[in-house]
């Protein structure tokens, strides 16, 4: 059995300084940490402009330079986090359900390595994992470095300057480690996470790669035979594509983010002296012209070689030898076939031939450690063109959530992790659009109410003071659970407001008055109708006399009934006084048109409520207008009380954050002359930092309706799409009118084409000002689901829980999850 070697003496890293690793044989690395771009969130052209800026960039790297791109890809498990102050029931059942999430955390590093002129290629048999002495070759002139760390600063401007990468270089304390936390290096000998602490584990070689507990296996693309016919810096997704759209990821994805288990994915391009390789191939291709007769691989061959060569000179491109290589490993030993079925697929998805590496696995680990590039067995790489070789980079990172305190809990489309994801004021504050407002829409069944409760429940807790316009009772859950304010009609429990009090806070100004005239108008007059300059004035006297009164009369409540009273008495005599005739204002007739509205009249209760009375501090506000959507007298009244309700939190809420979420009623709303009113509101909400959404379910809705096409869509710099499947063949009209791209089309039509069947989730697609566009899962937890849920059956079950629990909605939908969660109830 061969002695242990203490690995101090083999290490080739010589000294981490300056942030740079130097080896014992003199090549320098720079390291950079890159983050890449989002998977799924790159369009055809967006994926060929970063292959062109990668060849920009490495072609600016002086010769004799190792390209090493290094992605790590580690399982992780998705941790709760409790600690957060005021966390509400479902934030924390949200945590709950998402405690132990797999998914696979990704780390991206890009090292260069100069190694000196006149040293010797290395191989399989001269490795510096098989030499005991490592000295220098050669002294390190101030100069050549300098030089170095300029051109690597110019490969490093390009790439940024792409607008797909950013990069980072390594500090020494990243690179080398500390006492408390595992440097690169470090990490890399123990196949460490990131956040991992110092660990000492053997490293056996002999017969596989062992390292501590993990068992490795590696895969390599080392040989030009086994490459693809055909390469290309994009790949047809086929889970995501349908037959009017194809979907796109990275060419090497399928060996980074898609490959689902521990690994690392290793990208080497050596750039040698372009000249000498040009006459290293034409000496082969004359070797080969000698031997074509005696042989048909020789005639092949020399063919072969000739036309590398001729590509290479007319067309300028830049000779390479490339290698790449995906090192895969797992704690447990049942799962060494899946992983070897895993990694094999992969590659064959790029129509490339696996093959599992064994005698010169060793070599190649060494040659990946951060620093030894230049050490790699050049016996093991191809010859190729730079352009090639960077189809193979893998291009892509994970979903990353945003550090906006704003936002929502949505899911990375993978595996489901949560991120966090704000669709309103980041997007306003870099500039990819210039209004918060939102437009929704997603046909029945799509998961539209459940991803609108999960946006309205996320604004709310953020602090928001929400007004949402709903047909359906689909909000009704999640507002008695907030605690707000729920309008509806009932014959027993019919609607009521009162629109003369006046709240905490909120004052007798113009716009209040205004409000309450054109209510007062609007009972009095019909719409055929119009009213004098002397009735308007009228009724403004009415209005500034009535609210002295109140003053005056501490005693007398503020609502119609004291407003009407007041003006039969009070007001009628101050008419008199001023001799104001019948012709300018008709007291009889307004105060004959308007008694219903008083006491006992047949709408007596409408405008003279006792309680929900302040709307301008309530932060949650329900109108729901299902049973009265097309009632001639009620639906008018409510709408005004709509919009007189948020025009003011619009304007008298400073600093705080205003929604109005308009359901299906838009449709009732647009009809009774309110259009007008939705223009002005997408329009002017975003100055009073406010976000109008609306929510719409048919396609023919937002054709046929010039309000929803001008002034809604034209004012909505986020998009939302729910499956849009039912309209696939007719989804260009959409596509038209919505201005999507073809990359947001192939992105729209790929939601739930490939859903996990093992959880229960809908996809759904957001774009913003049409330049950043995802898809997300909206995966909510048990008691979110409960609240969230339009399932009649499911909502009388809460609501009998809640009955029993003193009305408690929280406490009916708490034991109801456990009650399901232990099979005790159907759900």
């Amino acid at each position: 059995m061969a002695q242990p070697i203490d690995l101090e003496h083999l290490l080739p890293v010589y000294k981490v300084e300056h942030g740079c690793i130097l080896s014992r044989q003199g090549d320098i690395t720079l390291a950079y940490e890159a983050i890449l771009p989002e998977i799924f969130s790159l369009s055809d052209a967006e994926y060929e402009a970063f292959h062109q800026a990668l060849l920009k960039a490495i072609r600016l790297l002086p010769r004799f330079t190792v390209f090493h791109k290094q992605d790590w890809f580690l399982e992780a498990s998705y941790q709760a986090d409790f600690s957060k102050d005021g966390q509400s029931f479902l934030s924390r059942a949200s945590e709950r359900f998402f405690h132990g999430r797999p998914f696979l955390e990704h780390h991206c590093y890009i090292l260069l390595t100069k190694r000196p002129e006149d040293r010797r290629p290395s191989s399989s048999l001269v490795s510096n994992l098989l030499r005991r002495s490592l000295a220098p070759r050669q002294t390190l002139h101030p100069l050549l470095f300098q030089d170095f760390v300029g051109q690597a600063g110019q490969f490093e401007r390009v790439l940024q300057d792409s607008g797909f990468v950013r990069l980072r270089r390594l500090t020494d304390t990243e690179l080398a480690g500390t006492k408390e936390k595992a440097g690169l290096l470090e990490r890399y000998c123990g196949l460490l996470p990131e956040e991992a602490k110092p660990l000492l584990q053997d490293i056996h070689l002999q017969q596989g790669i062992r390292i501590g507990d993990k068992r490795c296996q590696l895969f390599v693309l080392a040989d030009a035979e086994h490459l693809p016919a055909l390469c290309g810096p994009r790949i047809t997704y086929d889970r995501y594509s349908t037959d009017r759209s194809k979907f796109s990821t990275g060419f090497a994805s399928p060996l980074g983010q898609l490959l689902p288990c521990n690994h690392l994915y290793n990208q080497y391009i050596f750039l040698e002296d372009a000249s000498q390789t040009i006459k290293r191939l034409e000496s082969k291709r004359l070797r080969l012209q000698s031997l074509a007769a005696y042989s048909r691989e020789n005639a092949l061959a020399r063919d072969a070689t000739h036309a590398f060569l001729n590509e290479a000179l007319g067309q300028q491109r830049l000779p390479v030898k490339a290698h790449f290589n995906v090192l895969a490993w797992t704690e447990q030993p049942e799962r060494h076939k899946e992983l070897r079925n895993l990694v094999s697929s992969a590659m064959a998805q790029l129509d490339a031939t696996p093959k599992l590496e064994t005698d010169g696995a060793p070599q190649l680990f060494w040659a990946g450690l951060p620093g030894n590039a230049a050490d790699f067995p050049m016996n093991d790489t191809f010859d190729t063109f730079l352009e090639q070789a960077c189809c193979f980079l893998s291009l892509e990172a994970g979903y990353r959530s945003s550090t906006s305190p704003v936002g929502l809990r949505l899911g990375d489309r993978l595996t489901g992790k949560p991120v966090h994801v704000d669709i309103s004021d980041e997007p306003v504050s870099k500039g990819i659009c210039t209004n918060r407002n939102k437009f929704i829409l997603g046909p029945s069944g799509s998961g539209k109410s459940f991803f609108t409760n999960h946006l309205v429940r996320s604004l709310h807790e953020q602090g928001s003071h929400i007004v949402l316009v709903d047909v359906g009772h689909s909000y009704k859950g999640l507002c008695e659970l907030a605690g707000g304010y729920y309008f509806t009609y009932r014959e027993d429990k019919p609607i009521r407001f009162n629109p003369f009090y006046l709240s905490e806070g909120d004052t007798l100004d113009t716009e209040k008055k205004e409000s309450i005239k054109t209510l007062l108008l609007a009972l009095w007059k019909k719409d055929s109708e119009t009213f004098s300059r002397s009735e308007y004035v009228a009724l403004s006297n009415a209005l500034e006399l009535y609210y002295q009164h109140l003053q005056e009369h501490q005693q007398v409540f503020p609502c119609f009934d004291s407003f009407y009273d007041f003006v039969q008495t009070v007001f009628k005599e101050k008419l008199k006084a001023d001799r104001v005739k019948e012709k300018d204002f008709d007291l009889d007739n307004f105060l004959y048109v308007l008694r219903p509205y008083y006491q006992s009249g047949e709408f007596g209760y409408l405008l003279n409520a006792r309680e929900n009375l302040d709307l301008l501090q309530e932060r949650f506000i329900v109108f729901e207008l299902d049973n009265i959507k097309d009632h001639p007298i009620l639906f008018p009244v409510v709408t005004i009380i709509i919009m007189e309700v948020f025009i003011s939190k619009m304007r008298k809420l400073k600093g705080v954050r205003k929604v109005i979420l308009i359901e299906e009623a838009w449709k009732a709303i647009a009809r009774e002359g309110m259009a007008e009113y939705i223009r002005y509101l997408f329009k002017t909400v975003r100055k009073f930092y406010g976000e109008a959404i609306v929510v719409t379910q048919e396609v023919e809705d937002i054709i046929s309706s010039p309000v929803v096409k001008q002034a809604i869509i034209n004012n909505s710099d986020c998009k939302i799409l729910l499956d849009q499947g039912k309209y696939l063949h007719k989804f260009d009209g959409i596509q038209q009118l919505l201005g999507l791209t073809e990359k947001e089309k192939a992105l729209v039509l790929s939601i739930n084409k490939a859903n996990d069947p093992a959880r229960r989730y809908n996809e759904v697609f957001i774009s913003l000002g049409g330049t950043r566009s995802r898809v997300f899962r909206t995966e909510v937890s048990l008691e979110e689901y409960l609240t969230y849920t339009t399932e009649e059956s499911e909502k009388v079950k809460v609501q009998a829980y809640a009955q029993k629990y003193g009305g408690d909605m929280r406490k009916g939908i708490e034991e109801l999850a456990n009650d399901i969660r232990a099979g005790l109830t159907g759900g």
